[in-house]
């Protein structure tokens, strides 16, 4: 989906709630503002909210002299998911199926996230997440998917997001051992999503091979997309989509096995999506619901 006008005020908004989480000087707050107005005219409707929003990042990296704007936040958002790990194995391990409880707290986490206009907690998600309706509920589906499926890729999201996909992905590999399972993080920082640097060391790869995308934008991109990573995508059985950029930069995408995670966060997607921010959402790229 490409940027709708509300877009253009939420991009440049971004750049507003850059200043405030970083607590930067009216005159650097200023500095960056006036960069990204300036960037406004630049922003194109036949380009994704992701593509547009990322030149804005670069260039106030750029300003700032830092190669990752959110680090610290980053570092802050795991440690938290990790602080809820063994609680969230226990709602799955309690849960009458195992599968369901596991996409359901892996849409939990997808509330972490610096780029929405909406404010989160996140102990208070993750407990009525178990429960909770889903406005699109393709979960049977996507358990019928993973089920015949030998390689699934997953499409990472935000920080600290990455903990409760892992909780996801361990959930699978505990019945199905033998899938083969690819975790899609980005090339470099861009917001506060998971990139390849973040994760080296990191518990997930007992699980999953992280596959550094070769995407730069804050959401996949599928022609960015390296070689390898790119044979993987278009061959895999079962592609599990996180959060709402790669929603944005994959919806066109109907004749592959994509299944989107996400809880709504902003108008233009609950429009597409004919839902309302705050609405959660498994959804079959496949299916018409």
């Amino acid at each position: 989906m490409n940027i709708e006008t509300d877009c253009i005020a939420c991009i440049f908004n971004q750049a507003l709630r850059v200043t405030k989480e970083l607590n930067l000087s009216k005159e650097e707050s200023k500095k960056i503002l006036d960069i990204a107005g300036c960037m406004v005219p630049s922003f194109s409707f036949s380009l994704t909210p992701p593509q547009n929003a990322t030149p804005m990042y670069e260039k106030i990296a750029q300003i700032l002299d830092v190669e990752d704007i959110y680090k610290e936040q980053k570092v802050l958002a795991i440690k938290k998911a990790e602080s809820l790990y063994d609680y969230s194995k226990e709602l799955i391990k309690n849960g009458d199926d195992p599968i369901v409880s596991a996409i359901r707290i892996a849409v939990g986490g997808n509330v972490l996230d610096l780029a929405s206009e909406y404010s989160f907690d996140l102990t208070t998600e993750i407990q009525n997440i178990i429960k909770a309706n889903f406005a699109i509920d393709h979960m049977n589906d996507l358990k019928e998917s993973i089920d015949n499926s030998k390689n699934i890729v997953y499409l990472a999201d935000n920080a600290g997001e990455n903990v409760f996909d892992r909780i996801f992905i361990e959930t699978i590999k505990d019945i199905y051992p033998d899938i083969r399972i690819y975790y899609f993080v980005r090339e470099k920082p861009i917001i506060n999503d998971i990139c390849f640097k973040d994760l080296i060391n990191d518990p997930i790869l007992d699980v999953a091979t992280v596959i550094n995308s070769g995407i730069k934008t804050p959401g996949v991109i599928v022609s960015d997309l390296n070689d390898r990573a790119k044979e993987l995508f278009y061959t895999a059985d079962t592609i599990i989509s996180k959060g709402m950029g790669n929603y944005e930069c994959l919806s066109d995408y109907g004749d592959l096995p994509i299944f989107y995670l996400l809880k709504v966060k902003c108008q233009v997607v609950a429009s597409s999506l004919h839902l309302s921010p705050g609405d959660l959402v498994c959804k079959s790229a496949q299916k018409v619901d």
